[in-house]
């Protein structure tokens, strides 16, 4: 499983899961800064890479029903960086990529 990080979401938690080997790539990484919700989710399912998120915009965006490769979300604020890290890692060890594809997944 292959993570795609929102631009929301602390640099610290890529580290992390870097430090873990995971392939994670932030906004910054994929040249996103400033791009809309919809340029996320192109990349992430172009990429196919999970999309981890503390926004719930995406959560709108799942529920119309558009074509996503999974998203990972935590509301904001309710999970440490470690406990994030931590969560993501064993959906990584534990979830494969084609399981994710077109679902959410609330850590």
């Amino acid at each position: 499983m292959r993570f795609h990080l929102d631009e929301h979401i602390a640099n610290a938690v890529a580290v992390g899961l870097r430090c873990r080997g995971i392939d994670v790539t932030t906004t910054a990484d994929a040249g996103l800064l400033d791009a809309s919700d919809h340029e996320h989710i192109a990349f992430a399912l172009r990429e196919r890479r999970i999309l981890f998120t503390q926004d719930c915009d995406f959560l709108r965006i799942h529920a119309r029903g558009d074509a996503h490769a999974g998203i990972d979300y935590a509301a904001q604020g309710s999970r440490s960086i470690g406990e994030l890290v931590r969560s993501l890692a064993l959906l990584h060890d534990s979830i494969a990529d084609d399981d994710m594809f077109g679902k959410v997944e609330f850590i």
